[in-house]
């Protein structure tokens, strides 16, 4: 007789949890739409608050002031300001970022060319980063749980504390001299064949297994301490179920968040390596625009960049909205 009651609770049990999974995803989706509108609005008026004639210095300086002044007409700067971001923002929704004002190309061209690359730097050196870090860190934790290995410990936490404060471009540098230079092991430049992303990639995935994998051994000292784990190993399960099965999956809610603040870093420190490496990508790009003033590709490449973290931290905060339904439960 008890049957249908217990039944009809795990349904609105299901019914609840599927119900906060759901509006949380909303209120994430909203956030992440005002923080595209900031971003645009924010490069926008960054672009514009730099001194100076972008079309005056792409043109040079002896250029008359009639062919100027056709040049802002067709590119629409002669309009007022909040005309120019209005237009700047529906342009963008149609996916149009402009003209380049050095080589007149499309910069949404530009951006589909150069974009792979960086896309492809970036996410081969985060994959190997979160899966060299993860693991590391359950097996530090496993090593020095209990105060165990003080050696080790100290070893690790020194180690891993010098790589992360290292800046990527200087890792990049010491590599080109170490493996392109000296040994002549790797090639120093291009993006041509697998021996290539070598260097690049372990510039941009050392700082960040560096950093992840102190979290990541924080914490699972912090869950091999729970009394389940204590459960787990009462009952002789073998080591390789503890820490995998059990201690493994209970990391990872601070794993992703941390993995999706170390992206942002990541994607940045791609700029400065992209160029040491020159790797044909769109942080290379943005220096060259910088360099030559052609802000509406500056522009371009700082909204792609923002866009890439915003959305990768969107797509964390969903997982961990599944991963961990507590999520759901402190937002509600």
């Amino acid at each position: 007789m008890t049957a249908a009651p217990a039944s009809l609770g795990r349904q609105k049990g299901t019914w609840w949890a599927g119900h906060q999974r759901s509006a949380y995803a909303l209120r994430r989706s909203a956030r992440l739409a005002v923080s595209l509108v900031l971003l645009l609005t924010a490069t926008f008026f960054m672009i514009h608050l730099i001194p100076g004639d972008p079309v005056r210095g792409s043109l040079g300086p002896t250029a008359p002031a009639s062919l100027v002044a056709e040049r802002k007409a067709a590119l629409g700067l002669d309009k007022p300001l909040p005309t120019q971001y209005f237009d700047y923002v529906r342009n963008v929704l149609h996916g149009d970022f402009g003209t380049s004002l050095t080589s007149g190309e499309s910069v949404t061209e530009v951006i589909q060319q150069r974009g792979p690359s960086t896309l492809k730097l970036g996410g081969i050196a985060f994959i190997i980063a979160i899966s060299i870090a993860v693991p590391l860190g359950v097996l530090m934790a496993a090593l020095t749980r209990d105060s165990r290995r003080r050696g080790v410990e100290l070893g690790f936490t020194a180690t891993t504390g010098a790589i992360a404060s290292i800046p990527s471009f200087l890792i990049a540098i010491a590599l080109v001299y170490l493996f392109a230079v000296t040994i002549r092991i790797f090639p120093v430049a291009g993006s041509s064949g697998f021996s290539s992303y070598v260097l690049p990639v372990a510039a941009l995935a050392l700082a960040p297994i560096a950093s992840l994998s102190r979290i990541v051994r924080v914490e699972g000292l912090r869950v091999l301490d729970q009394d389940y784990i204590r459960t787990a190993r009462g009952k002789r399960l073998p080591a390789r179920l503890v820490y995998v099965r059990h201690a493994l999956p209970n990391t990872l809610t601070p794993t992703l968040t941390l993995a999706g603040l170390l992206l942002g870093g990541l994607l940045a420190g791609t700029v400065l390596v992209e160029n040491i490496f020159a790797w044909p990508g769109l942080g290379t790009t943005l220096v060259q625009s910088v360099v030559q003033k052609d802000y509406p590709t500056v522009q371009a490449v700082a909204v792609v960049f923002g866009a890439v973290v915003l959305l990768a931290n969107f797509a964390v905060d969903l997982a961990l909205g599944f991963i961990d339904p507590r999520s759901t439960i402190l937002e509600s």
